[in-house]
């Protein structure tokens, strides 16, 4: 029994290593009424004086915050998206290490006034481990995620270019796709709800372009539906090659010049 007793203990020692432990504020889950919401936030709000960028955001890969705080992609990007609702961070995607990454950004100003004004009146939620409830929640973040035709996020439409989006298509695939199609939108809204932005798209439809465009098999794929679909994520982190078309790759190059976009 002993020996048992302190095999217990070594192994208690080893999983209580500093870096082994997530230490979340009781006031976090008390604000956001969920785990994973507040695991994050407690992260952003932890890197959020540690960036070298002035402008505040830094990054993190999914595979770097399943490592670190033990949440899955999905966790991520849905906790993510309610912590954006509630006006706590904000995020935009930007290159690191030559990839398009989501960055994060703490709204500290907003995180105080929302700290004083709730723990002032009381009003802030509880939290609830009950089964069924995260059942029900699970089931809706696989729901939002998934489904396209779902406004996951209150934007407007004027903040989405898809004018911008198509014309590029457009551009680079020789193609006559129009922006104002819902389906398109849909799409292209989908996407741009998890997270990405104009750059990505851009990047997307430059790295299928060159791809597919000569490809009798492939380049009718160049398409809305396909191109900003359920792969867009696998599309994004391709990377890059030298377009052989040297006009379309002027074209390319001359419209992201004209909007103030980098190559």
């Amino acid at each position: 029994m002993a020996s048992q007793y302190n095999e217990v203990r070594r192994v208690l020692a080893q999983l209580s290593g500093h870096d082994r432990i997530v230490t979340i504020p009781k006031l976090y889950i008390e604000m956001t009424g969920d785990l994973a919401e507040s695991v994050l936030l407690n992260q952003i709000v932890f890197y959020s004086d540690k960036s070298k960028r002035t402008d505040g955001f830094f990054y993190k890969t999914y595979e770097e915050w399943s490592k670190e705080v033990c949440l899955s992609e999905r966790q991520v990007r849905y906790s993510a998206k309610k912590l954006i609702e509630k006006g706590l961070i904000e995020t935009k995607v930007l290159k690191a290490n030559g990839s398009p990454t989501v960055h994060y950004k703490l709204c500290f100003d907003n995180l105080v006034s929302w700290i004083m004004t709730n723990c002032k009146d009381g009003n802030i939620q509880s939290v609830t481990n009950d089964t069924d409830n995260l059942s029900e929640s699970l089931t809706e973040i696989t729901t939002e995620i998934t489904t396209d035709d779902k406004e996951i996020l209150s934007v407007k439409p004027d903040d989405i270019p898809y004018s911008k989006i198509i014309e590029y298509l457009n551009l680079k695939a020789n193609t006559n796709f129009k922006a104002s199609s819902q389906a398109t939108q849909a799409k292209i809204k989908a996407r741009w709800n998890e997270g990405h932005r104009l750059e990505v798209f851009l990047h997307v439809i430059d790295v299928k372009v060159s791809e597919w465009l000569d490809s009798p098999k492939w380049n009718q794929y160049l398409r809305p539906s396909t191109l900003f679909g359920t792969n867009f994520e696998n599309y994004r982190n391709q990377k890059k090659v030298v377009n052989k078309n040297a006009a379309n790759q002027q074209r390319g190059e001359e419209f992201r010049r004209q909007n103030d976009l980098p190559f």
